[in-house]
């Protein structure tokens, strides 16, 4: 039944654009160009509307507006039309009249269609039941849709076609415009953010010899002429370090990562990450600064450190709860301070569980595996979680209280992580001891284990000042700041799997 349903539509589509073909066909026999260049227009709809939205006698407007936009709808009313036409700025309205323009001037209208683009001259007017227009003078089709636009857009249930045909979705959904529109205000404010606190903003390479900064598969490539193979990077982080290491005290990128893992509501493969550096600073150091650039974030986006996530509230006002990776598993997981002490007992509860654990895995992998499935959906926050376990922060310092853990934060949002941070391990022996680790960890078959990279190690031994670093996930960031429940919706072109009959 549901692949005669879409037969049926396929069929509907290809005969209506048969009709649009044979329109372009008629307005090239009159001489009418379906897609023409050179009208300019000096007027969005926007700007249209705060310039004559108060005005009395706008028929005492001298100048011509031009404007552009692609129909939404038309109504054709013998001698008269309305347009109904969006441009990048939102929707206006148009009138032509036929005594107006022209008997043959109005009979083009017939040739258009909802999608079609038109650029229209004319003057601001109001219609009889106030309504802000242009009065048309004159018009020219820009480019004619020969595909139509899909009815009742928003109540199609089917969201692959939002994400596949993202060009589609931007055209009908003014919330889908929207979010784009905000992301762009939030890359800029994160970025005048930094600019105003003394951060050079850097770029480092996408294609490294040798991927490091973060625990993930990477995707390879091969190079011809250098004869080598390369991979996308999973993070700028070893690089920014070294950038520390030649004197750059406040270093900061707006980078693209790439990590070869599954997809879902909170992973795509590229993505957009925020790093930043900062000596003679500490994790600590960095708390501070994200609950600053959050919370003033929020301020600047929404309105205010309060808003709504899905079905519940968000407050971003400082300070933020901190609580430690073993004070969250006593508290959200279940576990007495005996359990969280005793590896055997963690191992049980994992493999119960029915998580992916090894049987001579450290305790501090346990922690975390445990940590992933129990605890970190109930951190609704935002809350800090520091003192991460060694294993897991190989590029951590170590407490100085407690060696076991690293001076590392995550920041928990909503029930998922949007920030990793830490304190840099700045010693280069202690580096390449945990390098080695992560070294048999890959050759014992842990493929998001850390490579060694004996030129990051060769920076660090020519002194790198103490330090913290912070990354930040730009994606679920807004995310949480557009009330977006999949990270597909903030991402113009996400990954999908190949659509059938196409690539």
């Amino acid at each position: 039944m549901q692949e005669h349903s879409t037969d049926t539509k396929k069929t509907q589509v290809s005969s209506l654009t048969e009709v649009r073909i044979q329109k372009v066909q008629e307005l090239q026999d009159l001489g009418i160009p379906a897609y023409s260049v050179g009208f300019v227009p000096n007027i969005n709809s926007s700007v249209f509307k705060s310039n004559f939205a108060h005005v009395e006698e706008l028929e005492e407007s001298a100048d011509p507006v031009k404007m552009v936009g692609r129909i939404m709808a038309i109504r054709l009313l013998g001698k008269a039309a309305f347009l109904r036409l969006r441009d990048a700025a939102g929707d206006f309205q148009a009138y032509a009249s036929r005594d107006h323009v022209g008997t043959d001037k109005y009979k083009m209208l017939k040739k258009l269609d909802v999608g079609d683009i038109i650029g229209t001259v004319g003057r601001p007017f109001r219609t009889r039941t106030g309504e802000l227009s242009i009065f048309t003078d004159d018009f020219a089709i820009l480019s004619k849709s020969l595909r139509p636009l899909p009815e009742k857009w928003h109540g199609l249930s089917d969201v692959e076609i939002r994400y596949r045909q993202r060009y589609l979705d931007l055209i009908v959904n003014t919330a889908a415009r929207d979010v784009v529109r905000t992301r762009s205000r939030i890359i800029s404010y994160i970025r005048r953010f930094l600019v105003e606190r003394e951060f050079l903003e850097v770029e480092t390479p996408m294609m490294q010899a040798i991927p490091g900064g973060a625990t993930a598969k990477p995707f390879e490539t091969f190079h011809h002429a250098l004869g080598r193979k390369l991979y996308l990077r999973i993070a700028p982080e070893l690089y920014l370090k070294r950038l520390l290491v030649g004197g750059f005290d406040r270093v900061f990128e707006i980078n693209r990562n790439f990590r070869n893992e599954g997809i879902s509501t909170q992973h795509n493969p590229e993505f957009t990450m925020l790093e930043f550096y900062q000596a003679y600073a500490t994790y600590e150091d960095l708390m501070a600064l994200t609950e600053e650039l959050l919370s003033s974030l929020a301020r600047e986006i929404i309105g205010g450190h309060e808003f709504s996530y899905g079905e519940r509230t968000v407050n971003l006002a400082p300070p933020w709860e901190r609580i430690t990776v073993k004070e969250a598993l006593l508290k959200y997981g279940g576990f007495s301070v005996e359990d969280i002490e005793d590896r055997n007992a963690l191992f049980i509860k994992a493999v119960e569980l029915g998580l992916e654990v090894n049987k001579d895995e450290g305790i501090g992998k346990l922690w975390m595996a445990l940590f992933d499935e129990l605890v970190e959906d109930k951190l609704w926050g935002p809350i800090f979680v520091h003192k991460y376990p060694v294993e897991v922060s190989p590029l951590a310092r170590r407490n100085d209280e407690d060696p076991t853990v690293t001076d590392r934060f995550e920041l928990y949002i909503c029930g998922r992580e949007l920030a990793n941070a830490f304190t840099e391990l700045t010693d280069p022996l202690d580096q390449r001891g945990r390098f080695e680790e992560q070294v048999r960890a890959r050759a014992a078959g842990d493929e998001e284990a850390h490579f060694l990279d004996e030129d990051f190690l060769r920076a660090l031994e020519y002194g790198m000042p103490p330090a913290a670093g912070e990354g930040i996930g730009i994606d679920r960031l807004v995310m949480l700041l557009t009330d977006s429940q999949s990270i597909r919706d903030v991402i113009l072109f996400p990954h999908m799997r190949p659509e059938k009959g196409i690539g």
